[in-house]
C-alpha cells in the first residue's frame, strides 16, 4: 500500500483501466479511497471490474475507485498486490507514518532526463546547503542503460554458447553422415551404375542430414517446453514459447543440416560407380 498524491499516475505512467485515480479532493478531504492493480482485483475479489466495492486495507474499509492496467510502469513486479491511497489517509492508518517526505518521484517535461536530473541536483544542493551526502538521486534512464548493458552482455554470452552448441551439433551431424556414406558405398555404386545422377545422390544425403537436424530441433523444443512448464508450476510464473522463436529455431536447425550435411552428400555424389563397387569388395 502506497500513500501518494493525485499526480502520481501521470508521473509513473500508470494507466487506469476502470474508474479513476486519486484526485486532489481525495487528498484534501482524507477520503478513504483506493486504486488497486488487477492482480489484487482478480485474485482476491474474483473479477477485475470491482470499482465501487470496498476492500479492507490495514483493518480499515476503503472504497475502490480504480483498477489500473497490468501494462503500467509499476505493474511489472510479478504477482504483487498493490493499492494506492491518499497519503493523508495513509498517515492515519499506518503507525509511525507522518507528513515528513523521505522520497518523491519526478518526471521530465521532455525526454531529456539528464537535464532534469541536473536541475533537480541544483535545487537539492540549495535545499541542503551544498551537502551532497544529504540526498540521493536515482535516474531511471541511467538504471535502464545499465540494465540494457547487462542484458546485451548476457545476450552475447548466451549467443556464444548457442553458437558453440550449433557448431558441435553440426559436426556431430557431419560425422554421422560421413559414417553413413562409408557404410553405404556399395548402395551408392549400384544406384549410380543403374543411372542415378549426381544431383539425386546429393539430394538424398542432404535430406537425411536435414531430417537428423530437424529431429534434434523437435526434441530440443519439446524439452524446452517441458522445462518451462516445470518452472511455471514451481515458480508460479507464466513463461511460454512464442511461435516466432520456434520458427527461428527450426530455420537455424535446417540451415545447420544443410551446411554440415553438404560435405558428406557431395562426397557421396562425386563417387564413381566402379570405385564404389570395388571399394565394397
Amino acid at each position: 500500500m502506497t500513500g501518494t498524491t493525485s499526480a502520481y499516475d501521470e508521473i509513473q505512467g500508470i494507466q487506469v483501466d476502470r474508474g479513476r485515480f486519486i484526485l486532489n479532493a481525495d487528498v484534501e478531504n482524507h477520503t478513504d479511497v483506493a486504486v488497486i492493480n488487477s492482480d489484487l482485483a482478480t485474485d482476491v475479489m474474483g473479477r477485475e471490474n470491482v470499482v465501487g466495492e470496498k476492500i479492507e486495507l490495514g483493518g480499515k474499509q476503503f472504497l475502490i475507485i480504480g483498477v489500473y492496467s497490468e501494462d503500467s510502469a509499476l505493474s511489472s513486479m510479478g504477482n504483487t498486490y498493490m493499492a494506492y491511497v491518499p497519503y493523508t489517509s495513509y498517515i492515519r492508518l499506518v503507525e509511525g507514518a507522518g507528513l515528513s517526505i523521505t522520497s518523491f518521484c519526478v518526471s521530465a517535461a521532455d525526454d531529456d532526463t539528464d537535464a532534469a536530473e541536473a536541475a533537480l541536483e541544483t535545487i537539492l544542493l540549495g535545499r541542503f546547503s551544498q551537502d551532497e551526502d544529504a540526498y540521493s538521486i536515482f535516474n531511471q534512464s541511467s538504471i535502464a542503460e545499465v540494465m540494457g548493458s547487462i542484458t546485451g552482455t548476457l545476450s552475447l554470452l548466451l549467443g556464444g554458447i548457442a553458437g558453440i552448441s550449433l557448431l558441435v551439433g553440426g559436426i556431430g551431424i557431419m560425422n554421422i553422415m560421413l559414417v553413413s556414406v562409408t557404410e553405404r558405398t556399395r548402395e551408392i555404386g549400384i544406384r549410380k551404375a543403374i543411372g542415378a545422377g549426381r544431383g539425386v545422390i546429393l539430394l538424398q544425403f542432404l535430406i537425411e542430414a536435414l531430417m537428423i537436424s530437424l529431429i534434434g530441433c523437435v526434441i530440443g523444443i519439446l524439452l524446452s517446453w517441458c522445462i518451462l512448464m516445470v518452472v511455471n508450476i514451481v515458480g508460479d510464473v507464466s513463461y511460454g514459447l512464442s511461435a516466432g522463436i520456434v520458427m527461428i529455431s527450426v530455420l537455424f536447425s535446417l540451415g545447420i543440416g544443410v551446411i554440415f550435411g553438404l560435405y558428406p552428400a557431395n562426397k557421396a555424389a562425386k563417387m564413381k560407380p566402379i570405385d564404389a563397387l570395388r571399394h565394397s569388395e
